[in-house]
């Protein structure tokens, strides 16, 4: 029996985006998750691979000003898009007001998640702000939304501490908004 080998084109696509306010052109396997070419390509490794199924929100970034889950995206879905990553919230001098939160609140302990959670907060609060309501917004006509810890939490459901520093993460992201607590 003979093997017959094919050997398999890959399809490259030149793409550019811009990531923390910088402009980038690659060209791209065309299967190549935003997550990877974030980490493998140009080397933001603040975003993290944790489950690569969608499941965990390790990987998520800001995309136009919205959350996503990038290991669930192509990077050439995202041709021309504004990419925000955890590097591109704040600098060691002059911290993001939810990465200095994060510190005061002690809501983190391992930090593998802390990039995902302080990433899709600031998408969060921009939903928020919005006024889309989520499941347990009590009168989703409400264009006022009060950031309870009820609702941080249905929020950031798709967000996994595996240290269970949910407490902590609550409230920082509570004071950062000014919600009040249940």
């Amino acid at each position: 029996m003979d093997t017959v080998t094919k050997t398999q084109e890959v399809a490259l696509l030149r793409i550019a985006l811009t990531v923390n306010g910088k402009r980038y052109e690659l060209e791209l396997d065309t299967r190549t998750s935003l997550l990877d070419a974030l980490r493998e390509h140009l080397r933001l490794t603040g975003t993290k691979k944790g489950c690569d199924h969608g499941q965990c929100g390790a990987c998520t970034v800001l995309a136009n000003g919205r959350r996503i889950n990038s290991c669930l995206t192509l990077a050439v879905m995202h041709n021309g898009d504004n990419i925000v990553t955890i590097e591109g919230l704040g600098a060691p001098e002059a911290l993001h007001p939810l990465q200095a939160a994060f510190i005061e609140h002690d809501a983190f302990q391992c930090g593998y998640c802390t990039s995902g959670q302080i990433c899709s907060a600031i998408g969060m609060l921009a939903e928020v702000d919005l006024g889309w309501p989520s499941h347990v917004t009590a009168d989703v006509a409400q264009k006022y939304i009060a950031l309870s810890d009820a609702e941080i939490r249905e929020r950031l459901s798709g967000n996994i501490c595996r240290c269970g520093a949910y407490p902590n993460i609550v409230g920082a992201i509570r004071d950062v908004a000014g919600g009040a607590s249940e």
